[in-house]
């Protein structure tokens, strides 16, 4: 369906008026004349629910034309193979950078000789030197070719690949693995690995992981610190099962927790990433009168005067948090920063 009219400024321009009509026309096929659906003017935003004329007479005045997936009206989330064209990026670049970014990871662990580590010869005698001895060898095991002579992809390079086709397609994990378990099977000297369990391993293995917390399903708590053992939401008012079903393991939901710090540690250990994480403190031209990075404002310069300890290195991380269209409070907030 054609949506060039959403971006069109003339209100009473035909091609304009006739894009109402017809995405009007979409959004109600099917439903009851009298039911209210939100509707996308400039002012409700999606988050007013308005009649099938209301909602017409709003969008005369303007829709908003961010809006270009009309999921609240019928429309799925799935891609329009016509129009979203997915290419794969074909430079070499990717894998030099990959390999840049695991030498990075080893320098910054265990020195410039990290490849000639004694870890990798000797046992490992204390649960740190293990756990360092494994790293290594995780290290050395992603920079592998993934077949004898291919000099484009790596074993890590090839899983991140896989992964990321998988995000972008929407595949499932029973796809994956059957497609993953096949190639295994088509290329048995290749280092491909043979479940989607095994690739998500290898990843996790490197620190790319995330924590699974079991949560209320109605999002009241999570079940997580003092609650962990419980078997029902803590909330008196909702006491919600925490599992499917009394005798299984298996959670209503669950969170995908990323921690956040040991991703901020890692931006440190690419050399060029840590360079531009100082920017703000050793190359930024100050001017009082232009504003053009977030440390030229007055809520930064009031932090820094009141928090010098935290100012004077460069390498401490202030978050922004920007809420785009998030109204927790029936008030619109665009951007704010949080210096932490």
């Amino acid at each position: 369906m054609d949506r060039s009219w959403m971006a069109i400024k003339n209100y009473l321009d035909p091609k304009y008026l006739d894009g109402v009509d017809e995405f009007i026309k979409f959004a109600f096929l099917g439903k009851d004349p009298n039911c209210k659906l939100p509707c996308p003017c400039k002012v409700c935003n999606n988050f007013e629910d308005q009649t099938k004329e209301v909602m017409a007479n709003h969008l005369c005045r303007g829709i908003v034309d961010s809006y270009t997936r009309w999921i609240y009206h019928g429309e799925g989330f799935e891609s329009d193979d016509e129009n979203d064209d997915i290419e794969i990026n074909d430079n070499d670049s990717d894998f030099d950078s990959m390999e840049e970014l695991l030498n990075d990871v080893g320098v910054a662990n265990f020195g410039e000789s990290w490849r000639h580590s004694p870890e990798l010869d000797t046992g490992a005698c204390t649960e740190k030197e293990g756990e360092a001895s494994r790293f290594l060898r995780l290290l050395l095991e992603a920079e592998k070719s993934l077949y004898p002579g291919c000099e484009k992809y790596s074993k890590l390079s090839f899983i991140v690949h896989i992964l990321h086709l998988k995000t972008m397609n929407r595949w499932t994990c029973k796809s994956t693995d059957m497609l993953l378990k096949f190639l295994h099977q088509v290329f048995p000297t290749a280092l491909i690995p043979s479940s989607y369990y095994e690739a998500k391993n290898f990843i996790r293995e490197l620190g790319l992981k995330c924590e699974k917390i079991h949560a209320c399903e109605n999002d009241c708590a999570l079940f997580w610190n003092e609650n962990k053992g419980f078997d029902h939401c803590p909330n008196e008012k909702c006491k919600a099962s925490r599992y499917k079903s009394p005798n299984s393991k298996i959670p209503r939901k669950v969170l995908c927790y990323f921690p956040l710090k040991p991703r901020l540690q890692r931006l440190f250990v690419n050399k060029e990433i840590a360079r531009d994480m100082r920017w703000h403190k050793e190359r930024r031209v100050d001017n009082e009168n232009m504003m053009r990075h977030p440390a030229d404002s007055l809520a930064w310069k009031d932090f820094d005067r009141n928090h010098k300890s935290f100012a004077e290195d460069p390498r401490n991380v202030r978050l922004g948090l920007a809420s785009d269209g998030f109204n927790p409070f029936g008030t619109m907030i665009a951007i704010f920063f949080l210096p932490m």
